[in-house]
């Protein structure tokens, strides 16, 4: 094959070279289009269950802190806030264990296990250090109080 027979005739137009695909930018983009789904925010029961069973997780977790509230509001202060501290570290729990936990996973697995395990402990350790006649005593917070409430 000679050069000329590659060359096209005149009058003829020259092809044109496959464009090579265009570089995709490592930013952000400045307006956001979609937001992806949390990491286990997938339906906890197969899509032909109804709505509440496919949201099993979160609807146990909001139960336990409504009837933790109901019981507050029936004047036992102390069951109900321990009550509302132990739904919060089995929603942790939940959201550990189970690999689609549905509406229950609002943010990564790391930082749900943090934001349900951190509250529900604190919740349940004021609860047991409330007065009157505490549960839980820890003795360096009362220096702590004594210190900054002169």
């Amino acid at each position: 094959m000679t050069a000329e027979a590659s060359e096209p005739a005149a009058g003829e137009p020259r092809p044109v070279p496959p464009a090579r695909p265009a570089r995709k930018s490592r930013r952000f983009p400045l307006i956001t289009r979609d937001t992806a789904r949390p990491e286990g925010g997938g339906r906890a029961a197969p899509g032909a269950a109804p709505a509440p069973a496919r949201q099993w997780p979160l609807l146990a977790v909001m139960g336990g802190v409504g009837l933790g509230l109901l019981i507050v509001a029936l004047d036992a202060f102390r069951a109900g806030t321990v009550l509302i501290g132990l739904s919060l570290l089995a929603g942790a729990f939940l959201r550990w264990a189970l690999p689609e936990v549905g509406m229950l996973a609002v943010r990564s697995r790391f930082t749900d296990l943090l934001t349900y395990g951190l509250l529900g402990a604190a919740i349940v350790l004021l609860s047991l250090m409330a007065q009157p006649d505490p549960w839980v005593t820890i003795p360096f917070l009362d220096d702590v109080v004594h210190f900054t409430v002169r």
